[in-house]
């Protein structure tokens, strides 16, 4: 899935690996696949809703342990291609690639799973988006376990509207505001960076929130954390949706929403942590590639017209800004 990052890169010291006991892990862990089952339901039906045309919906399961349900909508009236996938994945020796920073945590059992989305709509003037939960946790016999929590979302907009990106911003803020007032900055700082195409030098679109390996909290404050952060989706996305997607366009728009999505390719292939541990670990292809978009565009050495709507993309949104 994209954005999915089930084995952290780094260990920060403030978030130190929270435990529990193996006799709660089961409870929850239940709970947290119990929510993420709920939450794609709730986006995928909203959407629909929004569209008007029905997502399919196909089930998998993964030999090694575990599964999921991708549900995509494509040549849809609003989305030309929209997935939400959930996935749910576990083995029986968490490999010691994956525990680099954590050598303890090597030949566990080990269970991952979380909520991933993009939707490309077919409008230039509707941005791009993707969201992202997750919960990771490893057990052993005899030992407490370990969890964390990750997540995210993220706006790409091709023609770009400031109170757009302010309403994206406040949802997410406002979702993590209760958790404590350091998480938005902090949080929206660490998606500047991560949603970033260093061989271009440009950020991927206007940014919104991105954590990972969070633990700082206890398990039920952590967990209603990520739950604020995915039921804040849809507020932050769809009144956008709405201010936008009668907006008139014509070739020249479609032609650099194309273009643009280029770069999202480029970074998901490149760059995203979960787009690769997923190829690179046998994962479902299909279902880990069904973020990509369905038309996409590439010119050697492009530059906009000075002066035109797709250069004030550049110079307007495509920058680290503080939005609120």
């Amino acid at each position: 899935m994209p954005g999915w990052n089930a084995f952290p890169s780094s260990n920060r010291a403030s978030e130190r690996p929270s435990v529990t006991t193996h006799s709660n892990a089961s409870t929850n862990t239940a709970a947290v696949k119990a929510y993420l089952q709920d939450l794609q339901q709730r986006i995928v039906a909203a959407l629909e809703a929004a569209d008007g045309k029905s997502f399919l919906s196909d089930s998998w399961e993964r030999p090694e342990g575990g599964g999921g349900t991708s549900r995509l909508l494509e040549e849809g009236n609003l989305l030309e291609r929209g997935g939400v996938g959930f996935s749910h994945v576990m083995g029986k020796n968490l490999p010691p690639s994956a525990a680099a920073n954590r050598p303890h945590l090597a030949g566990r059992a080990w269970e991952a799973m979380g909520v991933s989305l993009v939707l490309h709509p077919r409008n230039p003037y509707v941005p791009t988006v993707h969201m992202n939960v997750r919960f990771f946790t490893t057990h052993a016999e005899g030992e407490e376990a370990v969890w964390w929590f990750g997540g995210g979302m993220d706006l790409t907009p091709y023609y770009g509207v400031e109170d757009d990106a302010r309403h994206f911003h406040r949802t997410c803020r406002d979702a993590l505001q209760p958790y404590g007032d350091e998480l938005y900055p902090r949080f929206k700082t660490w998606c500047d960076d991560y949603f970033y195409l260093k061989h271009r030098k440009e950020p991927r679109g206007v940014g919104g929130i991105f954590f990972d390996d969070f633990n700082a909290l206890p398990f039920e404050q952590a967990f209603a954390m990520q739950r604020s952060v995915g039921d804040a989706f849809l507020a932050a996305y769809l009144p956008i949706v709405a201010a936008r997607r009668d907006t008139p366009y014509g070739e020249r728009e479609r032609d650099f929403q194309a273009y643009r999505r280029g770069r999202y390719v480029e970074f998901n292939l490149v760059f995203d942590r979960g787009t690769l541990f997923g190829l690179q670990s046998g994962g479902r292809t299909e279902s880990i590639l069904m973020s990509m978009p369905p038309l996409v565009k590439w010119r050697y050495d492009w530059h906009p017209e000075p002066g035109s709507p797709e250069a004030a993309l550049y110079s307007d949104f495509l920058v680290h800004k503080e939005w609120l």
